[in-house]
């Protein structure tokens, strides 16, 4: 995926062209484990292959466990979740969260981008922008970008020298349009590109 994708937006945007030879190539090593990374958007509000704080990881540690699991769910809330100073809205979509997996067994990988975002969808508490790292980082889907994340608007809007009070997401939409079908590895050198200026 990013090294087609990397020849494709030099080409295509002068902007990338720029920045993509100067940063590290993104690497993710996903876990393949939809539950798992959902849950660590939800207890951390950030996806755990991007945190800097490691919450969810602390969390995991805490009740001994790699990858949280349905299966392994009840050692993770009695060992770690239990005490965790969690919202009482994080607790509620948690619950969700186990309800929707208890009651359905969905082959995430078969599913398209469509399908995912419509099964996540019914899950109340679960938004657009935890549906599109659970695409972009845990299924590796080529062609996502959150126009909601909040570290790409601010870095977009910095590079691209967007107005951030006049319909952003509508400015950062028509640059995205021709990084198609290369979204994901936009969105990741971006990221990338951040992480090299730590003043934005």
């Amino acid at each position: 995926m990013i090294v087609e994708g990397k020849k494709f937006l030099m080409r295509c945007d002068p902007v990338l062209q720029k920045i993509i030879p100067i940063v590290n190539d993104p690497i993710i090593c996903t876990t393949n484990n939809v539950f798992n990374d959902l849950l660590s958007c939800v207890i951390e509000q950030q996806i755990h292959y991007r945190s800097t704080k490691k919450q969810f990881k602390k969390l995991l540690d805490k009740a001994d466990l790699q990858e949280l699991t349905p299966e392994n769910f009840s050692i993770f809330e009695d060992q770690a979740l239990k005490d965790a100073k969690l919202s009482e809205r994080k607790f509620s979509t948690i619950a969700n969260v186990i309800e929707f997996w208890t009651e359905n067994n969905i082959p995430w990988h078969q599913c398209s981008d469509e399908e995912v975002v419509h099964e996540l969808s019914k899950i109340k508490g679960i938004g657009k922008w935890s549906i599109d790292m659970i695409l972009l980082y845990t299924l590796n889907r080529p062609n996502i970008f959150s126009l909601d994340d909040f570290h790409i608007k601010q870095i977009m809007t910095s590079l691209y020298q967007l107005d951030s009070k006049s319909r952003l997401k509508a400015q950062m939409k028509t640059i995205i349009d021709h990084w198609h079908p290369h979204q994901s590895t936009a969105f990741l050198y971006l990221l990338e590109w951040k992480k090299a200026n730590k003043e934005l």
